[in-house]
């Protein structure tokens, strides 16, 4: 699995060394940073700008990538003991799922369920600046299950969606809590609103109706931990 991108680079080879398989370099770097590189101990390729761009499939990989090991998806009873996880149907944007991946780990999020039967995990890794790494990634394809699962194990399954309760005054239990996000466009069905305990939202000004689908869960999701 090939990730790319300076930032990504660094920070697997400074926390996830065990996952490099191959390591690669399409620029020269000055000296500091090639001698950063080698002290990590892997043999260094490198390679003309043409393979790089192959290898990265066109994107932006600024002279560093990395092949490494595919990511091994968690069952979903990794998750179920969590205090606060994320579920998300249909969401399709990888910018989207890597920016809620990134937030879910730096908020404290015991892990991410996502609704369908693959995810793009290299550009996930990629655009979650590496925090999917060092989360719980569970791949589902039944919605109406995992909410059904996880309130057996005692969890509150919220909605987010346009018209819920307003976040700010909503006044949580102590319980284990799930939030799903629907898609960017389409939202959730009813019918999967309908199988939640309660449906949030966030109050919006000067006529406007919604927030992106990654901005709208940071304010969530600090809220509901921190609640």
């Amino acid at each position: 699995m090939i990730v790319y991108g300076k930032q990504i680079f660094f920070y697997i080879l400074e926390h996830h060394k065990d996952l490099i398989k191959e390591l690669y370099l399409a620029k020269e770097c000055d000296k500091e940073i090639f001698k950063k590189i080698a002290n990590f101990g892997f043999k260094i390729k490198k390679l003309d700008f043409k393979t790089a761009q192959a290898y990265a499939k066109g994107g932006n990989h600024q002279g560093f990538l990395l092949d490494i090991e595919e990511y091994q998806f968690k069952e979903l009873t990794s998750l179920k003991k969590s205090d606060f996880i994320v579920i998300l149907c249909g969401i399709s944007d990888v910018g989207n799922i890597g920016s809620i991946a990134r937030t879910s780990y730096a908020l404290g999020a015991g892990g991410i369920i996502f609704i369908g039967e693959r995810l793009n995990m290299e550009g996930v890794i990629r655009t979650s600046s590496g925090a999917a790494l060092d989360l719980d990634i569970v791949l589902n394809r039944d919605i109406l299950s995992v909410i059904n699962e996880l309130k057996q194990v005692g969890f509150k399954i919220f909605a987010s969606a346009n018209g819920g309760k307003e976040i700010h005054d909503f006044r949580f239990e102590k319980n284990k809590k799930a939030l799903i996000l629907g898609s960017e466009s389409l939202g959730l069905s009813q019918k999967i609103i309908n199988k939640c305990d309660d449906c949030l939202g966030i109050k919006m000004k000067h006529g406007f109706d919604s927030l992106n689908v990654s901005a709208a869960f940071a304010i969530l999701c600090d809220r509901m931990i921190n609640a």
